[in-house]
């Protein structure tokens, strides 16, 4: 029985509370954290939980038997937080995106090798029934070699969405929507697909004159073959329809699930080649259906790799490898120049204070409110 505690009960952390809730017979939760000690008190009350609750997560690594540590506070404290617990002797589950900068993922991945720990980087779309099996078209390599990727992060967040204090800022979210809210289809992206060996890229605010960051980004990344890639981060899109294609040279794959498949006539036009679809949507369908997706699935794979039951799927060399790209995109837009791949310590964007005194703030925030009244997460979004 594992024992642990969750650091921040802000929005993400009901997700949190509810996936260990699901596998009480391998898990439980003994500690809440949060700088605001009324927070956390509202979430013991409101799923009936037999827990200590601590203002500082020092207090709580010192004072409490905990085996896994969640990290659910925002990204600017993440690096802080995990090398914390891993020094402490705990395993680490940290929130996307893994941290502020480059720099600060490679201590992580220090101390988590260092002390022998497990740490892992939430990818909860990457546990869904619909990308384990366009995965597993993938590596058919069915489709031929992958000519062109298109991979949509639509969102829609309000005007008033920036208002929270630490949201909308480079020091404290690191970022806008490519690094909050694309970074889930970033993260799978670069895991079908690998990471590109260039980038170009351009931001902008369009429609939040209270955030410093951006609120729509549109990336090209290009691989050695001359094959590219279209990345487009949003919360401006209503709707939040998401989407990731593949286009290979003998047929087109995405999720949601939409096939086609062409070959040539003798003019060069196209004709279907229904064979090869029907091909596809079987391996497609025959994967069986996951057990738990989402945040459940993920924190089940944790507790498994823990209890060495299971290879840890996400750690934080790829989430290291997300946040890189993600870093590539803000590097480009900034300096509006192509960004080689990999970064380097060279880099200018490598620190969390070169990243501060590089970037551009499209505004400066004004008024600011501590919590909301309610923090319930709607979303149009499925992948």
């Amino acid at each position: 029985m594992l024992n642990v505690a969750i650091v921040g009960t802000g929005a993400i952390c009901p997700s949190h509370v509810k996936g260990y809730l699901g596998f009480s017979s391998k898990c439980k939760i003994v500690a809440l954290c949060d700088i605001y000690p009324d927070k956390a008190q509202k979430l013991k009350e409101d799923f009936h939980l037999d827990v200590n609750i601590y203002d500082n997560y020092q207090d709580l690594l010192e004072k409490e038997e905990v085996d896994l540590i969640s990290i659910c506070t925002p990204p600017y404290t993440h690096a802080e937080i995990a090398i914390g617990s891993l020094n402490a002797g705990k395993h680490v589950l940290v929130e996307k995106p893994m941290a502020s900068s480059l720099e600060e993922c490679d201590a992580m991945n220090e101390a988590a090798a260092r002390n022998d720990k497990l740490l892992s980087v939430v990818a909860q779309n990457r546990f869904t029934t619909p990308m384990m099996n366009l995965k597993k078209v993938l590596d058919t390599d069915l489709i031929g070699n992958i000519l062109h990727t298109q991979v949509d992060s639509f969102w829609w967040r309000g005007h008033s969405y920036y208002d929270l204090w630490w949201r909308g800022t480079w020091e404290k979210e690191g970022g806008g929507c490519t690094l909050n809210h694309a970074v889930h289809h970033i993260d799978i992206f670069q895991w079908m697909r690998g990471v590109p060996t260039e980038v170009t890229a351009v931001t902008s605010n369009t429609a939040h004159d209270n955030a410093e960051v951006e609120d729509i980004s549109i990336a090209i990344a290009r691989y050695p073959d001359g094959s590219l890639a279209q990345i487009t981060s949003s919360v401006v899109h209503h709707g939040e329809e998401q989407q990731l294609i593949f286009q290979g040279e003998k047929a087109r794959v995405s999720v949601p699930w939409k096939v086609k498949a062409s070959i040539s006539q003798e003019n060069g036009f196209p004709e279907n080649n229904s064979e090869l679809e029907q091909r596809l949507t079987e391996v497609f369908e025959e994967q069986p259906d996951l057990e738990y997706e989402g945040h459940p699935g993920h924190i089940n794979n944790m507790i498994d790799a823990i209890n060495e039951k299971a290879k840890l799927l996400v750690d934080g060399i790829q989430g290291r490898q997300t946040l890189e790209l993600i870093t590539a995109i803000y590097q480009s837009a900034n300096t509006k120049k192509t960004v080689s791949l990999p970064l380097t310590e060279k880099s200018p964007f490598y620190t969390r204070e070169g990243i501060l005194s590089t970037v551009d703030h499209f505004y400066e925030k004004g008024k600011s409110v501590e919590n909301f009244s309610s923090n319930n997460i709607t979303t149009g979004g499925k992948y």
